[in-house]
């Protein structure tokens, strides 16, 4: 019978193709990152089969089977409600994610008490283990494994693409695969076809224009670049390890591996259980136990409710990058930067990930011999024997050439001068936000390293466009392999934002199916964008920065998407309030209704209102438009208030000589009296008008 136990799912829900075995199914997800879990997921929610085919028993990528389940979190995540804004989880994700973290509290208690970071890492603001995480995924996955609605085939890889005949742009129908353990070839067929392998697999196989590694100049645009690309300039990997704090004397050796000592990639002399901090000119050593040290850096199991105490019996993630050092310069841990993994052969690649697993236990082996003995690793937890993870941490892919290409003008701070949010695409489905461009450099020469504003970046949005590959159809991109650069990639790929890309590629791909129309038709046609962006509104994931406006809100899609249509946003652009509560000016209202309607602003010869003149107030021209045309009358003696609040009546008078064909239906949950309109009913009113005007 179907179950889970230790994070692992039962063999009985797992599928085990044998040789050229077939699968049809409505969305193929081929691989095993987070944001295959999240594309399948909402495939399988919206009543969708779903064959999910992925290199592990274990679902989740970062959070399992590469054993980081402490979130690289932005800022905003952890934010409390006060008197202007609401609980960071419930603006800054979606309803699902939160669900996630949530059972992640519940299933890992400290001292028997639910927690809001059951871990306590110094960097990040929730942690569990690999096994804890896992088991929260797997039970939203269940239901649909006993009904069979998502069949997951383990231990597999993609092969190459299968394509229709004779269609341009060229349409994908299908992948090959091989099961890694039995040899056995099989295929899956599928309506859509998701790239959501940790290095862009699909791509390479099916040659679609991609880039790797840092581009030129001339190829994204990104000043900040060189003229020449350097695709060896990748961002490192790691093979992340789970230790725990023993009682002294009672530490396991991890053992050294045959090549410590021995080869120089290594490089022993880097290696560190300290972390040394320069202030105000001193150095400052916080040893690997320290409350800020390197063993609580990453820390994923407490044992204390004090969250800064470091206790024995504690477990803690190895996923140690470079630092300084007052004697030896830049140190480092696990991280392994002498290669890449990005456009080598199959038998390079995993001679890099062997050295990259073997640099992982010898950094281990090094502390234990080095004074932090009172280690034991703990392979319970990431299903292996040495406590080192299945797959090596990916920070970076092949990235797909796709309709729109997010650079760092696009995210960085130096391109926002005071202002609280990126851009907002118009064509967004999610955000997200990490205070920096967090590039981790391999060791070949010539990376571009971003200083000061242009490392910053600010709240940011996901363009559908960049989840469509520029010349083929029946594919999302999804991941690490969507339509971002060198420099931008490393915001986006952080576990928050890597499942919200998880829940657009899977909302994009599931309309598809429903619609019968490509992705590249959706994110291209005014109706169906807008009515893709509702669905993922109404199903509680924001795709507009507003920390006022919780995803539980009764008019949060409305909000949502009259902000990324760009008719009704914000009033500031130095924060990331909406103010729902907010009134709003008849001039505001104005203008709102003449984008809204796309009407071509008129200039009139002859001012119909005294107090509004041009050149003198800054909505002269949506109020002639709409004056001309007879959907606008003044307040008497020749004056029209532009500034004064517009009352709920003024809107039913507006919308009647507007649109009256949709008036009954903008009004229906809107009183018309006389109380000036919030923006929150100006959202509500003007969104039905919109879904009426595309016919939506």
């Amino acid at each position: 019978m179907a179950h889970q136990r230790n994070g692992l799912l039962s063999d009985d829900v797992l599928t085990r193709p044998d040789e050229g075995a077939t699968y049809t199914c409505s969305i193929a997800v081929i691989g095993g990152s987070t944001a295959a879990y999240t594309t399948a997921l909402i495939a399988l929610k919206l009543k969708l089969n779903v064959c999910l085919v992925q290199p592990q028993r274990v679902v989740g990528g970062q959070f399992t089977a590469q054993a980081l389940p402490a979130s690289d979190d932005g800022d905003l995540l952890s934010h409390r409600a006060d008197l202007v804004s609401v609980d960071g989880e419930k603006f800054a994700i979606s309803k699902i994610q939160r669900w996630f973290r949530n059972q992640q509290r519940r299933l890992q208690p400290v001292a028997g008490r639910r927690v809001e970071d059951p871990g306590g890492s110094w960097v990040g603001h929730l942690s569990t283990t690999p096994v804890v995480a896992s088991t929260a995924l797997n039970e939203a996955l269940m239901p649909y494994l006993k009904s069979g609605k998502l069949r997951l085939i383990p231990y597999a890889e993609p092969t190459g693409l299968l394509w229709a005949d004779g269609e341009t742009p060229r349409r994908v129908t299908g992948v090959t695969c091989r099961d890694r353990r039995t040899r056995h070839g099989f295929t899956v067929r599928a309506k859509i076809v998701v790239e959501a392998t940790d290095l862009g697999d699909l791509l390479e196989l099916g040659n679609l224009p991609s880039r790797v590694g840092q581009e030129a100049r001339s190829d994204t645009g990104e000043a900040i670049l060189p003229e020449q690309a350097r695709p060896q300039c990748q961002q490192s990997f790691t093979f992340d390890v789970l230790v725990e704090r023993t009682a002294p004397g009672r530490g396991v050796p991890i053992g050294m591996p045959k090549e410590y000592g021995r080869v120089t990639w290594l490089n022993l002399k880097e290696f560190t259980g300290d972390f040394w901090v320069r202030k105000q000119g001193a150095w400052k050593k916080r040893d690997f136990f320290d409350a800020f040290g390197i063993f609580r850096y990453r820390r994923l199991q407490r044992r204390s409710l004090t969250k800064n105490k470091v206790s024995v019996g504690d477990v803690s993630v190895i996923n140690w990058g470079t630092s300084g050092h007052p004697e030896l310069g830049q140190c480092c841990g696990n991280d392994y930067r002498t290669g890449y993994l990005v456009g080598l052969s199959r038998p390079e690649r995993d001679r890099q990930i062997q050295r990259a697993r073997t640099r992982a236990q010898a950094y281990i082996h090094h502390l234990q011999v080095n004074g932090v003995s009172d280690l034991k690793p703990r392979g319970d937890l990431t299903w292996t024997k040495d406590g080192i993870a299945l797959e090596p941490y990916i920070r970076e892919a092949r990235r797909g050439i796709a309709l729109t290409t997010i650079r760092h003008g696009d995210v960085a701070k130096s391109f926002f001068p005071n202002q609280a949010r990126a851009r907002t695409f118009s064509d967004t489905l999610g955000i997200g936000q990490y205070h920096y461009l967090d590039l981790h450099g391999n060791l070949v020469e010539g990376h571009v390293s971003p200083k000061k504003d242009d490392v910053y970046a600010l709240p940011f949005t996901l363009p559908a466009s960049a989840l469509v590959p520029i010349d083929t159809d029946g594919m999302v991109l999804s991941a690490k392999s969507i339509g971002t650069t060198h420099i931008t990639n490393a915001a986006y790929r952080m576990h928050p934002m890597e499942w919200a890309i998880g829940e657009a590629s899977g909302f994009l791909a599931a309309f598809s199916v429903w619609s019968k129309k490509q992705p590249r038709e959706i994110v291209q046609q005014p109706s169906l964008l807008r009515k893709l962006q509702g669905f993922l509104t109404r199903n509680g994931i924001p795709i507009v920065w507003f920390d006022d406006v919780a995803h539980d809100d009764p008019d949060f899609e409305a909000i949502q998407v009259m902000a990324a249509a760009g008719i009704i946003t914000s009033e500031s652009k130095k924060d990331l309030h909406f103010r729902p509560y907010g009134s709003v000016s008849r001039a505001v209202v104005c203008t709102a209704l003449v984008n809204l309607l796309g009407l071509e602003k008129m200039e009139a010869a002859r001012p119909a209102f005294k107090d509004v003149r041009p050149g003198k107030h800054w909505a002269y021209g949506s109020i002639e438009t709409l004056k001309a045309k007879g959907m606008v009358a003044g307040m008497g003696r020749g004056r029209f208030m532009p500034d004064k609040a517009m009352t709920r009546q003024q809107l039913g008078y507006l919308v009647r000589r507007a649109m009256p064909k949709a008036y009954p239906a903008a009004f229906a949950e809107t009183s018309q009296d006389r109380h000036i309109v919030q923006r929150r009913d100006l959202s509500r009113v003007f969104y039905v008008l919109l879904k009426v005007k595309l016919g939506i």
